[in-house]
């Protein structure tokens, strides 16, 4: 009796133990027990090599690797929500699937979202720094590490997707009135559960808020979002939030504006250029302008075993000939 050859997944970083033991049992798994960054040229190999590529958002799938004569990819299965990493009409038209892993990091970053919409304007990690890198506290004083109070102030949400809307809802609870700004108004319902203002124009919403949390996908038409121009809207005592991508902000303006008391502050999870961070922006950290995280907004036990379960979901459901649940075409994009 023969016995079916397993497919060949090469998952490119590390990942829970669970959920590489359950792809060892399932597949042919090549895992990256070094958990270090595979290179373009590693990455072109997999595809020549490989069934099912599994990868991460930091790894860069191009249509240069995707249209290599030889390769032998049926599958993408990003361990990821966003697909910014990978050239989705390239692997159409090269009849290769793509799929990601929606829903699961949802409340996760809405969670850090709302960490740093506190923590910037009551300057928590300002504060925290006095103890623990030696600074002298001179104790308890009534005008000493003021910020400024979030109830009452207007939060406006770019992107009012699963992540946005799940922000709204935390922040209401703190007393924060909701604006938004997105591609269209959510339904009625949502709208009013949230107490949700709809803006149409970015411009207009921008210039009004007190708050601003980035929540919206990178793709090219959000590269830059928060250009030069829409940054120098901003009011100077207003904060921006950003656990989206590094992508959408224009960071050298932000900074420009940060340094030079246009812009009140900014809490980052997300860079332009991850995994390098500008060194403008540490200086501006240590001098309690900015809080800086990073890139932790999904990182949680639960979140990324789940992330885990779906890709091999998915890599399963296409291997039994059916469509994957999770699959990503172009015009979704």
């Amino acid at each position: 009796m023969s016995v079916k050859k397993k497919p060949l997944v090469v998952v490119t970083r590390k990942l829970p133990d669970s959920i590489e033991t359950r792809m060892r049992e399932l597949f042919d798994a090549r895992i990256n027990l070094e958990d270090t960054p595979m290179s373009a040229d590693q990455i072109a190999e997999a595809a020549r090599t490989a069934d099912v590529l599994v990868p991460t958002v930091t790894d860069h799938i191009s249509a240069d690797i995707i249209n290599q004569p030889d390769c032998k990819l049926r599958l993408i299965a990003n361990f990821g929500n966003g697909v910014d990493n990978i050239d989705v009409e390239a692997a159409h038209a090269r009849g290769i699937t793509v799929t990601n892993t929606p829903k699961v990091l949802t409340e996760d970053t809405a969670d850090m979202t709302m960490a740093l919409i506190l923590a910037v304007p009551r300057r928590m990690i300002e504060g925290a720094s006095i103890l623990t890198e030696g600074k002298p506290w001179p104790g308890w004083s009534p005008t000493w590490m003021l910020g400024h109070r979030i109830g009452g102030k207007r939060l406006g949400i770019i992107g009012m997707g699963r992540i946005g809307q799940a922000v709204a809802r935390r922040a209401r609870a703190f007393g924060l009135q909701i604006h938004y700004h997105n591609r269209r108004p959510v339904a009625p319902k949502i709208a009013e559960e949230l107490g949700a203002t709809y803006w149409e124009s970015l411009d207009q919403m921008l210039a009004r808020m007190d708050i601003i949390s980035v929540n919206c996908p990178h793709t090219p038409a959000t590269y830059h979002l928060l250009s030069a121009r829409r940054l120098k809207l901003i009011r100077k005592d207003a904060y921006i939030v950003n656990t989206a991508r590094g992508e959408v902000t224009d960071e050298d303006t932000l900074i420009k504006l940060i340094e030079g008391g246009e812009i009140g502050g900014a809490g980052l999870d997300v860079y332009e250029h991850e995994p390098a961070v500008n060194p403008k922006l540490v200086r501006l950290a240590k001098a309690g302008k900015v809080a800086l995280l990073p890139h932790m907004g999904s990182a949680t036990i639960e979140g990324r075993v789940e992330m885990g379960e779906k890709v091999i979901i998915n890599i399963r459901t296409f291997l039994d000939a059916h469509k994957p649940p999770d699959r990503v075409l172009p015009s979704m994009l």
